[in-house]
C-alpha cells in the first residue's frame, strides 16, 4: 500500500513514515519543513541534532534499502498538493502536518491565525484532493484528546449517545478545546465529518494524548535518524521536558497545582496506532473517531515518577510549582475511553521505571545543547 506522510519530517510523523516503510509500505513524505523554520524563530532547537530531511532519507535508504520519496512544499498551495498526489497516488494519506503546539497558537494574535489557517486550510484542501481525484482513499488525521478539555463525564471515542426530552441520538461528542490550536483541531474534525458525510470519503480521526518518548526501532538504528526531543516552553511537552529538566539537576516546572490530568503514550505506540489504522480502513462515508492513548497521568504524578528515578541515577532534582501561565482547571475529573486501537490489536507500551531511565540517559548524554533561557515558559494565555 501506498502511504502519504503529510508532515514526515517532524518528531510523530518521522517516527511514523520510517515505521510504515520498515513494515513494507511504499512511503512518500511531504513537507513545507516548517517546524524547523519556528525554532529558527524562536531560537530555540531540539535537544538532539536533527539532519536534513533529504540526509535523513538518503540514510534510510542505505541502511535498509528502502525508498522514500520526498514532497517539499506546503499544503495550503493546493496546485502544489494535487501535483504531488498525482505523482505519488497515495491510497492512505496520514496527516500530521499542522502546527502543533497550544503555547505556539497563543503567543499573540499573527500566530493564532497562522495557526488556525495552516491548520484549517491545509486539512481542506487535503479533503477536497481526495474528493477530487482519490476518492478512495483512506485519511488518517492526527487529532488531540484536547478537543475534548476536562468535562466532568467520562470521554467517549468521538460520539456519545443523548437521551433530551424523551427522545434519543448519537451526536459528536461535545468539544471544550483549550487553545487556538486545539480550536483549529476542532474545526477540522467538524471538516472531516461533515466531508465523509456528504461526500463518502472515509477518514480516521486519531485524537492523540500527549506523546513522550524518542526511540522506536527505526530512529534508534542509527544517528541520522534520530527524532526530535522539545524541552523548551513551547514545543516541549511534559516528560520529555521534566526529562530534560532532571538530566540538568534543573527543578522541575509544574505548572500551577499539577493536578492537570492528561493522557499519555509512547511515541513507538503513536507508530503502531498509525499502523493499525491504516491496515483496518473506515468504511466509505465513515468518520471514525479513536481516542490514541494508553495511561491516564496528574502532571504532579509525572513530576514525582521523574524525581525517583532521577534519584536512582545520582541527580538531584527538585519539583517547583510556577504560575500557570495557561488558563485550565488544575483539579479536574478526568476519565477517557480507548478501547477501539486495543480492540484491533494495540499492544501498548506502558511507562515504567527502566523507560523513564532510558530517557534520562539520553537527555544526559545530549544535555550540553540545552539553552537555558528557554526552560521556563514564555507565552501566557492572558496577554
Amino acid at each position: 500500500m501506498k502511504a502519504l506522510v503529510i508532515g514526515g519530517d517532524g518528531y510523530c510523523g518521522w517516527a511514523t513514515a520510517l515505521h510504515l516503510s520498515n513494515k513494507g509500505y511504499d512511503v512518500a513524505i511531504l513537507d513545507n519543513l516548517g517546524r524547523r523554520h519556528w525554532d529558527d524563530k524562536l531560537g530555540v532547537h531540539t535537544l538532539t541534532p536533527i539532519a536534513s530531511i533529504q540526509q535523513r532519507i538518503k540514510r534510510w535508504y542505505e541502511l535498509t534499502g528502502k525508498k522514500i520519496e520526498l514532497f517539499i512544499g506546503d499544503i495550503t498551495n493546493y496546485d502544489f498538493l494535487i501535483k504531488a498526489f498525482r505523482q505519488f497516488e497515495p491510497e492512505s494519506i496520514v496527516h500530521f502536518g499542522e502546527q502543533r503546539s497550544a503555547p505556539y497558537s497563543m503567543i499573540d494574535r499573527e500566530h493564532a491565525v497562522f495557526t488556525q489557517v495552516n491548520n484549517v486550510v491545509g486539512t481542506l484542501n487535503i479533503l477536497y484532493a481526495i474528493k477530487e481525484e482519490f476518492p478512495d482513499s483512506h485519511l488518517v488525521k492526527l487529532g488531540t484528546m484536547g478537543e475534548y478539555g476536562t468535562p466532568n463525564i467520562d470521554i467517549e471515542e468521538g460520539y456519545i449517545e443523548i437521551e433530551h426530552n424523551g427522545r434519543k441520538d448519537v451526536l459528536p461528542y461535545p468539544k471544550q478545546p483549550g487553545s487556538f490550536y486545539h480550536l483549529s483541531k476542532v474545526h477540522d474534525s467538524h471538516n472531516i465529518h461533515f466531508a465523509c458525510k456528504v461526500w463518502g470519503i472515509r477518514a480516521t480521526d486519531l485524537n492523540q494524548g500527549v506523546v513522550y518518548g524518542v526511540l522506536t526501532e527505526e530512529t534508534g538504528i542509527d544517528e541520522l535518524l534520530i527524532n526530535r526531543l522539545d524541552y523548551d516552553g513551547v514545543f516541549g511537552t511534559a516528560l520529555n521536558r521534566f526529562c530534560i529538566q532532571a538530566a540538568i539537576e534543573h527543578p522541575l516546572t509544574v505548572y500551577g497545582s499539577g493536578g492537570q490530568t492528561r493522557a499519555f503514550l509512547d511515541i513507538r505506540d503513536t507508530v503502531r496506532c498509525m499502523e493499525l489504522a491504516i491496515a483496518n480502513p473506515a468504511e466509505a462515508g465513515k468518520f471514525r473517531v479513536f481516542n490514541q492513548f494508553t495511561e491516564l497521568f496528574s502532571i504532579n504524578d509525572l513530576a514525582n515518577m521523574v524525581q525517583k528515578a532521577s534519584a536512582t541515577l545520582g541527580l538531584k532534582v527538585e519539583v517547583n510549582n510556577i504560575q500557570n501561565p495557561r488558563v485550565e482547571l488544575e483539579e479536574h475529573y478526568f476519565n477517557a475511553k480507548n478501547t477501539n486501537l486495543l480492540d484491533l490489536g494495540l499492544k501498548p507500551h506502558y511507562l515504567s521505571d527502566s523507560l523513564l531511565d532510558s530517557l534520562l540517559n539520553f537527555a544526559q548524554k545530549y544535555k550540553g545543547r540545552v539553552d537555558m533561557e528557554q526552560i521556563l515558559p514564555k507565552v501566557s494565555w492572558r496577554r
